[in-house]
């Protein structure tokens, strides 16, 4: 299994797509924007140029890295010779059912359709697919090539070889693989969210204000990150929809999404990626903030 194809460009496919390749997989790294490559190779690149400064790894390492990244627009010639496919696509249950539908007829028989998905059912994914049994999730952490855990995900078809392919794949990639059922929000999300959700609520409800909350979880917590900063970086609109998805699929009001989370949305104020969530990301404040060290 040396060539594994990964589905979407953006912030996890370009980890994974990295991760792989670091690892010496072929990758071929799909998505329908050429712009959206082009951006996850200067990614990729800025992320090794990093390991490199901190030697982690060497410029032979970088470059033979960057080799085994091919990238792709179109989906049939990508898939044409993967083993195992990696969708990260967006959270949209639509989305991910369509790409699936294309993925089991483009692919080969024995080629496993692994989803990056942080909340949708894998049973759901694999239904439509003539392959139930190849078919699982590989929820990855952000950033990729750092965070050590993948949440595997078994659906209710499943195989155990298919199980075990992909373990012993996390392995190599010097993953820690942990084996998780299929219900929504797995683990990770399943406690994350709901203390997203409850901080967005401690601010909603005036109890305190952004930067106190985070530094209470923080300095209180010994949580690295505040979990209004992380729920920036992770995206709110992908907090939303994890969310969404828990709710609906457990009909239980403490999944419910906050109205200011909703309205943060709806606003468009996503977090790092839209320049302002419950933090100011724009280049006027990085602007700010380089002055304010000369002052």
């Amino acid at each position: 299994m040396k060539n594994v194809a990964v589905i979407g460009a953006g912030t996890m496919g370009n980890g994974i797509a990295h991760t792989f390749a670091q690892f010496n997989y072929k990758v071929q790294l799909i998505d329908v924007s050429q712009p959206a490559l082009d951006k996850a190779l200067a990614t990729i690149e800025k992320n090794l140029d990093r390991m490199v400064s901190k030697e982690r790894i060497t410029e032979a390492d970088k470059n033979a890295t960057l080799g085994n990244i091919t990238t792709y627009t179109s989906l049939e010639e990508g898939l044409e010779y993967a083993s195992l496919v990696v969708e990260a696509a967006t959270e949209n249950v639509d989305l991910k059912l369509k790409i699936f539908q294309d993925l089991d007829k483009l692919c080969p028989e024995d080629t496993i359709l692994a989803t990056n998905t942080s909340s949708i059912s894998i049973t759901q994914i694999a239904a439509v697919t003539s392959r139930p049994d190849r078919v699982i999730g590989m929820h990855f952490m952000n950033p990729v090539p750092i965070m050590k855990l993948v949440e595997i995900i078994k659906g209710y078809n499943t195989s155990a070889e298919t199980y075990q392919m992909v373990e012993s794949v996390s392995k190599k990639l010097n993953k820690v693989p942990v084996e998780v059922n299929d219900y929504p929000g797995f683990v990770a999300n399943r406690i994350l969210m709901p203390m997203i959700n409850e901080s967005v609520e401690t601010l909603y409800n005036g109890v305190a204000g952004v930067q106190e909350i985070d530094t209470v979880m923080k300095l209180g917590m010994a949580h690295p990150m505040g979990p209004l900063q992380l729920a920036d970086f992770i995206g709110l609109d992908v907090c939303l929809s994890i969310l969404q998805v828990m709710y609906d699929g457990f009909k239980n009001p403490k999944y419910a999404p906050c109205p200011l989370l909703v309205n943060m949305v709806t606003a468009g104020k996503l977090g790092v990626k839209s320049g302002e969530g419950f933090y100011d990301y724009s280049e006027s404040r990085k602007a700010e903030k380089v002055a304010s060290q000369f002052a």
